[in-house]
């Protein structure tokens, strides 16, 4: 081997079969040079289809935002809204609107309207005052403002007083809803030059730190300053919050209502206004702010009363009277194409499988109607049998507002209550125990805290000061011993913890372990809607929205017309209150997409404010403020776990961190800004509890609801204990055996079997075990919101 030659490979010896071959895969140079230019000329072919597709998107966007600029300052686009907030008590608003409107028109004499028309800043705009103390109109002006112009008053003592409490608080709850374009007005500066611009810098310095990166200060106490703003304004690109270009509004400048002969109860409410944002169907729903969802009747373009150009029509100008202006085009919905206004699914109670009963589900049925018969009741002097049976018992109230979570879920691994012992299964009376157990279940006030709304007694009942004061310290109590023991109860002692607990169950993992979404949903379920996919379904709505705004149908009312609605089947009443509330707040008109009028349930990422104290107890009646839409809801809150599918209920809306607050609602689509009023308990006016913004809609979201027993060492011996105070007899801890325990020290552990007849119990544990140490076991239930008894707030007002 030490003389053997290295191995040299022969280049093509193995590649080709023969010698002839061997030259085939040569190229020549000629061939080289034009297969080099060619790969030259793709490389360069492709930087110049990149500097051609980069030139492309630059010119969309520059003819996308002269398209917007035209469209917004043009003839054809409505007036802009100009909200003027004082941001403390002694601005005076009224005193700059009047100005900035008689700068705007200088031809009108007398009393100026509030949308004006200015030829020579080719501008048209609506000015609105808000009124200082009042956060309910205030936030429905900046729902549709286009520029919050802030005013401040530069003869305040101190730099604190530039903005009150009331101002700041507003402020903040128009941070939560999106601003809009913002600009500063100081008012009161002094005439000195020197001492005019020192009081500007200091209110600037002051008030900078308030409002966004990009907001302007302006002096406005003579004509000469607003006239500068004024030709600011007219060239300035207006910024707008994102929820609200995605549907189209309408804020009425006249509203009306016209008595229907078919319906006494009925009437149509007419809206006048300029429509905005896009195109209006009058073959899609419409919500009307706080009222609740319509469907349109009519909608008649109108010829514009406040024409830019004011030499086309100066007698329309004049004109007050909606009947007076011309008529352009009517339209008519489409009964094939007009969206249904569908709210509810009407269950079919028979769509279930039947099955024809069997003699011993017979003779069981026979059996309870015989013990139900065998019930003794307290009922009035000469009630007779047929009366009885309409008379509802308050065991039977209390024993379904106690579990009223709506949920029927039985308890797997072993926790489950047959039709025996859940019944009452002897007919001798009430000397058998276990009749005298029910009885006691019965009557039981759920001990461990229940979520449901206990404050619903205030609705209804005149209750005395002395009263209302002792729930509301019943509430602080139940907050408070909610943060320090979280999900702790104690076991009842005259109901036995299987009974009480029926519909609890052990979870071995609660982020691992299944928990099907379907079992045993509670009877609202039968009355919402759920998508297969919820983001395809939005994707498809919206992109079905744009095609119907870039058709430009003959069905829509585009926008920027003036127009007048015609709502049909609005109640009476409702329609009464929006004619009396739009002499102080704007009633405002939005467009629904496809779907947006059916209930679902709806989950909002939602913190509480640092100004609301009152503790917020689950189930609670809240109002929500969803964008435009307004309505009532009883949620429940829960965590937000990112990597499990289940999700913790908590008893109380904590301060400091966000939670998920989830309620039977109608579908909307986000994003949308989220602010919760809370109704006062004097019956005042609802105050800002919580904001947020809209998560998704999802009704297979499992929440459950923990709560933890808790028992105490008696002997401990290496690994084994003896725990005593879970339960109070021997059948409980059998029954709830199964379910493993763990201690506050981070212990864990099994039943191994009860001792004695009081309610110990031995337990195993994987490592010693502490005297002073706690044992607990965690049991779970599905929870769901509460319906809520009232829609929208003009209803229940």
């Amino acid at each position: 081997m030490g003389g053997s030659r290295a191995q040299v490979n022969k280049p093509h010896k193995t590649r080709f079969s023969s010698k002839s071959s061997r030259n085939i895969h040569k190229i020549s140079e000629k061939d080289k040079n034009r297969i080099a230019k060619s790969s030259r000329n793709v490389t360069q072919g492709a930087r110049a289809a990149r500097l051609q597709r980069n030139k492309m998107l630059r010119e969309q966007k520059k003819a996308a935002i002269l398209k917007e600029k035209r469209a917004s300052s043009g003839s054809v686009s409505p007036p802009r809204v100009i909200l003027l907030f004082p941001l403390s008590a002694s601005v005076n608003v009224s005193s700059l609107a009047e100005d900035i409107l008689r700068l705007l028109s200088t031809e009108v004499s007398g009393a100026v309207p509030s949308t004006v028309a200015s030829s020579e800043y080719k501008l048209r705009a609506t000015v609105l005052q808000a009124p200082h103390g009042d956060l309910l109109s205030c936030m429905e002006m900046a729902k549709v403002a286009d520029l919050v112009a802030f005013v401040a008053s530069a003869t305040e003592e101190n730099t604190c007083d530039y903005i009150d409490s009331f101002g700041s608080h507003c402020l903040s709850v128009f941070r939560s809803l999106g601003l809009p374009s913002t600009v500063v007005f100081i008012r009161d500066l002094p005439t000195e030059l020197k001492r005019r611009n020192d009081a500007k810098k200091i209110v600037t310095s002051s008030l900078t730190s308030e409002f966004p990166e990009d907001c302007k200060f302006f002096p406005a106490d003579s004509k000469d300053d607003l006239h500068k703003f004024m030709w600011l304004f007219k060239e300035q690109r207006l910024t707008t919050p994102h929820w609200r270009n995605q549907r189209p509004y309408l804020m009425a400048q006249k509203v009306d209502m016209v008595p229907d002969d078919s319906s006494p109860e009925k009437c149509t409410l007419l809206l006048t206004g300029y429509t905005r944002g896009h195109s209006l169907s009058v073959n899609q729903l419409v919500h009307v702010s706080g009222a609740g969802d319509f469907q349109l009747s009519k909608i008649e373009i109108m010829k514009d009363p406040i024409p830019l150009n004011a030499r086309k029509d100066r007698n329309a100008m004049d004109s007050d009277d909606i009947q007076d202006v011309e008529v352009i085009r009517s339209l008519t919905p489409d009964p094939l194409s007009q969206e249904p206004l569908l709210v509810e699914n009407v269950p079919d109670p028979l769509a279930g499988e039947q099955t024809w009963p069997t003699e011993a589900e017979m003779a069981e049925a026979d059996r309870n109607q015989k013990q139900k018969r065998m019930r003794k009741r307290t009922l009035p002097r000469g009630t007779s049998e047929y009366q009885a049976a309409w008379i509802i018992d308050d065991t039977d109230e209390e024993d379904s507002g106690a579990e009223d979570d709506g949920d029927d879920d039985e308890d797997d691994e072993g926790m489950v209550l047959d039709e025996v012992e859940s019944g009452f299964p002897s007919q001798e009376g009430t000397n058998n125990p276990d009749f005298e157990e029910d009885q006691a279940s019965l009557y039981l006030r759920d001990s461990d805290e229940e979520t449901e709304n206990d404050s619903v007694m205030l609705e209804g009942e005149n209750l005395t000061r002395e009263q209302i004061e002792d729930e509301i310290k019943k509430i602080k109590e139940a907050h408070a011993e909610d943060e320090e023991f979280p999900d702790e109860v104690d076991t009842p002692l005259d109901v036995p913890a299987r009974k009480r607990f029926a519909k609890y169950r052990g979870l071995k993992s609660f982020r691992t372990s299944s928990w099907d979404p379907k079992e045993s949903l509670p009877p609202e379920y039968a009355r919402i809607f759920a998508f297969d996919n919820f983001a395809r379904t939005q994707k498809h709505v919206i992109a079905k929205a744009l095609k119907m705004e870039q058709e430009g149908r003959d069905d829509c009312a585009p926008a920027g017309s003036y127009a007048r609605l015609y709502i049909k089947d609005v109640p009476l009443h409702v329609a009464s209150k929006l004619c009396a509330a739009f002499r102080t707040a704007p009633v405002i008109l939005c467009g629904l997409l496809q779907h947006e009028s059916k209930m679902s349930v709806l989950h909002f990422s939602i913190k509480k404010v640092d100004s609301y104290e009152a503790p917020i107890k689950a189930k609670e009646e809240l109002i929500f403020h969803v964008g435009f839409r307004q309505f009532v809801a009883r949620p429940i809150f829960s965590t937000d776990n990112i990597n499990s599918d289940k999700h913790k209920m908590e008893r109380f809306l904590h301060a400091g961190r966000f939670s998920i607050a989830s309620i039977y609602a109608p579908i909307t689509f986000p994003p949308l800004p989220l602010i919760v009023f809370k109704g006062a308990i004097g019956g005042g006016s609802p105050v800002v509890a919580a904001v947020g913004s809209l998560r998704s809609v999802d009704p297979d979201r499992i929440i459950l609801k923990k709560i933890i027993l808790t028992g105490y060492p008696q002997r401990v011996s290496k690994l084994k204990a003896t725990v005593r105070y879970m339960f109070h007899n021997p059948e409980d801890v059998r029954w709830f055996k199964p379910v493993e325990v763990w201690t506050k020290c981070g212990r864990r552990g099994r039943v191994k079997e009860p001792v004695g007849t009081h309610g110990a119990m031995k337990c195993i544990f994987n490592g010693g075990l502490q005297q002073h140490d706690t044992v607990c076991m965690s049991l779970y239930k599905r929870s769901y919101p509460k319906w809520p008894e009232h829609g929208f707030p003009v209803l229940d007002a």
